[in-house]
């Protein structure tokens, strides 16, 4: 069974993403922050964290890693541009499901994480639902 709550493509690109880094060192004989340089994270760096922090969102909702409940990985996508994301998340869900409850905490979730860990602001999180899968359907093939 397949469910999508919003449907948006955001294309993953090869760019890369400056922070700058405010140092806790400052006075430490540093120069000021601005003038010691800036982290660059590349989109794909910023997607493995959104696709972290979604699988951590699911797992701390559904009591257990997705793959143990029979859900494949969450999926992200990430576009960043003048240091604001644009994620892209593709999830599965157990079934039943209030699916827009369930989008909205991950939306949330997802993105405190990624502005937590990253420094940038997150402007939209979308998710698609890929599938629904059946509570107690045993992941892979029975015996």
């Amino acid at each position: 069974m397949t469910a999508a709550v919003t449907t948006a493509t955001a294309t993953a690109t090869a760019t890369a993403t400056t922070v700058t880094t405010a140092g806790a060192a400052a006075g430490a004989g540093l120069p000021p922050p601005a003038e010691r340089g800036a982290t660059v994270l590349p989109d794909r760096v910023v997607a493995r964290v959104a696709g972290r922090a979604a699988h951590e969102a699911l797992a701390h909702r559904w009591g257990a890693a997705p793959g143990r409940l029979g859900l494949d990985e969450p999926g992200a996508e990430v576009s960043v541009r003048g240091g604001e994301a644009r994620i892209a998340l593709g999830v599965d869900l157990p079934y039943p499901v209030d699916i827009a409850g369930e989008a909205r905490a991950l939306q949330d979730a997802v993105a405190r994480r990624v502005a937590d860990l990253t420094g940038l602001r997150v402007g939209e999180v979308t998710v698609t639902v890929r599938r629904l899968v059946p509570r107690g359907a045993a992941a892979g093939r029975v015996r």
